[in-house]
């Protein structure tokens, strides 16, 4: 039985790349996709989930659009330096060919959960504004979730700050009222994430795939040029595809049941994750994370899985 499953994102390149590896993975059945504001603005995000969907040819998948701004402090940035304006510079994808659903992204999430109580998973692969929403706003469809699969967070250096990752500095608040919520939450952070490259190789081999290979290899490109400038190497980290993979695969990953708290306060240290593997800050076990990954496992999932569902288009 194939596992029923919400994306919420904030489309960007890597969103993008999840949400084609879950469409194209027959053990997922996508019900969905939600946006909120993150790596460009929500109008942006909104615009470049019907995009990725007129690229699958999926329009039986319904997107609903979500929070505009975090809960409680806007953050001076965003993504877009390495995203492209457009949160999917490169691509040269059209505009979209249909508008978001009219309901809000959690009364679509809470409808679905509710209609399939303890079935569905939310994959949450942007900030988590929408989940916290969800959580306060309507709390037992909250709870009628199976889970909640996130990619967030880091333990050993961040990429917005030296201690923070993009999607929980972006919205530090939600991150902590989601971790503290009691849902079955797993966190797919930078420690892993950074293991999961593709190369230029790779991408080459992406740009010869029917229907699907323009788009894909030149947003990739575009998302290579920040990671040169970064990392001195022409690869490019699949953050958010980590996570939808392990809802394909659960051995691709390992994890440690462990407490985990966001820094919510206003200093340097704002949207760090506190990873309490040691047990000393007498929290009960609130997360699982993801501790270490199946790198050839991962990369060959992800490589074969668009090249079927190019194949199918």
């Amino acid at each position: 039985m194939a596992t029923p499953v919400i994306i919420d994102c904030d489309p960007g390149i890597d969103d993008a790349i999840a949400i084609l590896l879950a469409l194209a993975s027959p053990e997922l059945d996508v019900l969905a996709i939600t946006t909120v504001a993150g790596n460009v603005p929500l109008a942006n995000t909104t615009a470049n989930g019907l995009r990725v969907l007129d690229l699958a040819r999926r329009a039986d998948v319904p997107l609903a659009a979500g929070a505009t701004r975090p809960l409680v402090h806007v953050p001076a940035g965003d993504s877009s330096e390495t995203h492209g304006e457009t949160g999917l510079d490169g691509s040269g994808l059209p505009d979209p060919s249909r508008g978001p659903v009219a309901e809000h992204a959690i009364d679509l999430i809470a409808r679905l959960a509710l209609a399939q109580p303890g079935e569905i998973m939310l994959a949450a692969v942007g900030p988590l504004t929408n989940v916290a929403l969800l959580a306060a706003l309507r709390p037992e469809a909250f709870a009628a979730l199976r889970g909640v699969m996130v990619m967030g967070g880091a333990a050993s250096g961040g990429n917005m700050s030296p201690y923070a990752e993009f999607n929980v500095w972006f919205d530090p608040e939600a991150a902590e009222r989601v971790l503290q919520s009691g849902q079955n939450v797993t966190l797919v952070g930078l420690d892993v994430t950074r293991q999961a490259i593709l190369n230029a190789t790779d991408i080459d081999a992406l740009a010869l795939l029917p229907q699907l290979g323009p788009a894909v290899a030149g947003m990739l490109r575009f998302y290579m040029r920040k990671h040169v400038h970064w990392y001195g190497e022409e690869i490019v980290y699949q953050h958010d595809s980590l996570a939808i993979a392990q809802l394909i695969d659960p051995a691709i990953l390992s994890s440690r049941h462990c407490h985990v708290l966001v820094d919510t306060g206003l200093g340097p240290a704002r949207g760090a994750t506190l990873v309490d593997r040691l047990g000393v800050y007498g929290g009960t076990p609130n997360a699982r994370w993801a501790e270490t990954v199946d790198v050839e496992r991962f990369r060959s999932l992800l490589l074969q899985r668009l090249a079927a569902l190019a194949a199918s288009l």
